[in-house]
């Protein structure tokens, strides 16, 4: 933690959506900061409105009420577009499901955000990156030639390569076995204090979330703890 240079902030962030059953509220006035350097885990039972949260942080999705900056911007008074080069500029993401184009091989899988951003030694960036989660002999290989740890992998290390202020990492180890996932996570985790950048992480894992600086509990779609 670096001490209170805030990175991260929603406020009064409220999703209503309406359903057959009339408006229904999947998240209701959730406030949270984040500093710098942090790493903050979202728990909560299914259903609790922790990858609405997570969209809404991300400017992936609109709240109906509530705002989020994001290192200084506010994410809600964006377009779609500004949402969308403030996202590439400074946030990494890891799915569950890896979201890996299955056409690209790992290092053009990884390649990809970079060259979003025009950036220089793309190639040589990506190629680093994969040799530093272990996969400097799977470069030219295709997501449907490697294993769930694998992928997982190619994905953390497209989510880093950019350099990310910000990472959003949405139960990671959700597809994975016991000893694949504890290894992924020990990985995530260095990988992010070697960076020094911002993790938030939605799992059920409560030994992953118990490794964070910051516990944000979610239930019906308000926080009902904050450690």
């Amino acid at each position: 933690m670096t001490g209170g240079d805030l990175l991260l902030k929603a406020e009064s962030l409220t999703k209503k959506v309406i359903s057959p059953e009339g408006e229904l509220t999947i998240l209701d006035s959730v406030s949270f900061t984040v500093d710098r350097g942090e790493s903050a885990a979202i728990v909560g039972p299914s259903g609790a409105g922790k990858s609405t949260l997570l969209a809404l942080l991300a400017g992936l999705d609109e709240p109906s009420e509530g705002r989020v900056w994001l290192n200084g911007v506010e994410l809600t008074e964006l377009d779609e577009d500004g949402r969308a080069a403030v996202r590439n500029r400074e946030v990494g993401f890891i799915f569950q499901s890896f979201h890996l184009l299955p056409s690209l091989t790992a290092i053009e899988n990884v390649l990809l955000p970079l060259e979003l951003l025009s950036a220089p030694n793309a190639k040589d960036r990506a190629r680093q990156a994969l040799v530093q989660v272990g996969l400097e002999h799977r470069l030219r290989h295709y997501p449907r030639q490697l294993s769930g740890g694998e992928k997982q992998r190619v994905a953390i290390a497209r989510a880093f390569v950019g350099g990310p202020s910000l990472l959003f990492a949405d139960e990671p180890t959700g597809n994975l076995d016991n000893n694949t996932g504890a290894r992924i996570l020990n990985l995530l985790f260095e990988l992010n204090a070697a960076a020094g950048t911002t993790l938030v992480l939605v799992t059920h894992d409560l030994e992953a979330a118990a490794r964070c600086d910051k516990l944000i509990e979610l239930a019906g779609g308000r926080i009902v703890n904050a450690l």
